[in-house]
């Protein structure tokens, strides 16, 4: 039988040889430093020692969070507010966690965050994790 010409362009795959050029092959760690930081510094400076102190969490007061609906055509909004010593670029900044946090929108209005849709347990873990005191207010 006649082979045909598709069989005569066939790539073998028996495995042959491997890959021979590796270009990590003549790398050593000969003259680098066995320190993160160096030869002149001590190791013992990036290593976390067990009895230093860890700075307490701090309070930041207490917020409370809403779910209201009137006013807004029907939607539900989860409102925070009552916020202490803290300026709008940080409420922002918040308000934008939680944003990306529940997957809605929301925005800073009147000194107040208000987020789309009734997310207060989202709202509540992101404001924890600033050290605020959530407390759920209203109905």
């Amino acid at each position: 039988m006649k082979q045909s010409s598709a069989a005569s362009k066939r790539i073998p795959t028996g495995g042959g040889p491997g890959l021979v050029h590796n270009p990590f092959a003549a790398l050593t760690s000969e003259g680098l430093p066995s320190t993160p930081g160096g030869a002149g510094v001590p190791a013992s400076r990036f290593v976390a020692s067990s009895n230093e102190p860890k700075p307490a969490k701090k309070n930041r007061g207490r917020v409370d969070i809403l779910r209201v609906k009137a006013g807004r055509g029907g939607k539900t909004v989860t409102v925070v507010k009552n916020f202490t010593g803290i300026g709008l670029p940080e409420k922002e900044q918040l308000a934008r966690a939680m944003q990306r946090a529940c997957g809605t929108g929301g925005t800073v209005k009147d000194g107040q965050i208000e987020i789309q849709g009734d997310k207060r347990e989202e709202v509540a873990r992101i404001l924890t994790e600033a050290n605020f005191r959530p407390v759920f207010a209203g109905g």
